[in-house]
């Protein structure tokens, strides 16, 4: 059967002029994890530098996002991913006026329980320094990270904004499962899962997932305990996260959000 052509809507988000994302309100709805992503997911991940052509043509309205208000911003990178990875996100978020900083420790090398304890010290001292609240953004292993602070640290924490993190099931919902028992302690993803339905993330968490994720399963992303948590969907694969311009668009918008304030969102 021969493909339709791309309607004009569908031509200008596939070009990144316009934005794929979506907002999910129910999150149950969306159903649970069953095992890693399908090997057609997982193949596309080959394909993610594409993903970074849709920013030129997102130029123009990522140009029209909210301008910060100069808050900390914290973004931590994914398991065995350098801190150069999120540069481009964090020169963007600088243009926009906000104090976005990497974490500080390099390279993503997998220990979960050191790293929640020397970036909870390190966040407590620039939070002391900066005198408010800062935000994290994670970056798969680097959202669990990111939660696991909120979740001890609530009050030094603004905001969390993860894309592509297990939140449930940890390796057995990833594609690298082998690699990743060897890597991240799976101690820690135990204790995390053990907290969520009894010490919930009190500060609002904004969760992307894509259903192009090769990596981990996007059910595994979603999710279903944390009091103030939503969901957006975007379509990038999990490596090309960390230019996809419309992660871009809501890590802007959320981040522009005032404290305790809700207002209409975009994407």
């Amino acid at each position: 059967m021969p493909r339709l052509p791309l309607s004009g809507h569908h031509l200008l988000a596939a070009t990144g002029v316009r934005s794929r994302a979506r907002h999910r309100a129910d999150p149950a709805e969306l159903g649970h994890p069953g095992g890693p992503p399908s090997t057609r997911a997982a193949l596309g991940e080959l394909g993610s530098a594409l993903d970074g052509v849709r920013l030129l043509g997102a130029l123009p309205r990522l140009s029209t996002a909210p301008r910060g208000d100069g808050h900390l911003v914290v973004d931590i990178p994914g398991w065995r991913a350098p801190e150069l990875s999120g540069a481009p996100l964090r020169a963007y978020l600088r243009r926009l006026g906000y104090d976005a900083r990497g974490w500080g420790f390099g390279t993503n090398t997998g220990d979960p329980r050191r790293d929640v304890a020397r970036l909870s010290k390190r966040l407590l001292e620039l939070v002391d320094d900066a005198g408010e609240p800062a935000s994290l953004v994670g970056w798969s292993l680097g959202g669990v990270i990111a939660r696991e602070v909120a979740r001890r640290h609530p009050d030094a924490v603004r905001r969390v904004i993860t894309y592509g993190t297990p939140v449930a099931g940890g390796p057995r919902h990833t594609t690298v499962a082998r690699a990743y028992r060897r890597g991240p302690d799976p101690d820690a993803r135990r204790v995390a899962e053990r907290l969520d339905p009894t010490a919930p993330i009190p500060v609002p968490l904004t969760i992307l997932f894509s259903k192009r994720d090769g990596i981990v399963a996007w059910q595994a992303c979603l999710d279903h305990t944390s009091p103030d948590a939503e969901h957006v969907e975007v379509f990038s694969t999990h490596i090309g996260m960390g230019i996809d311009p419309d992660v871009w668009t809501v890590v802007a918008d959320r981040l522009a959000q005032p404290v305790g304030v809700r207002r209409p969102r975009r994407g």
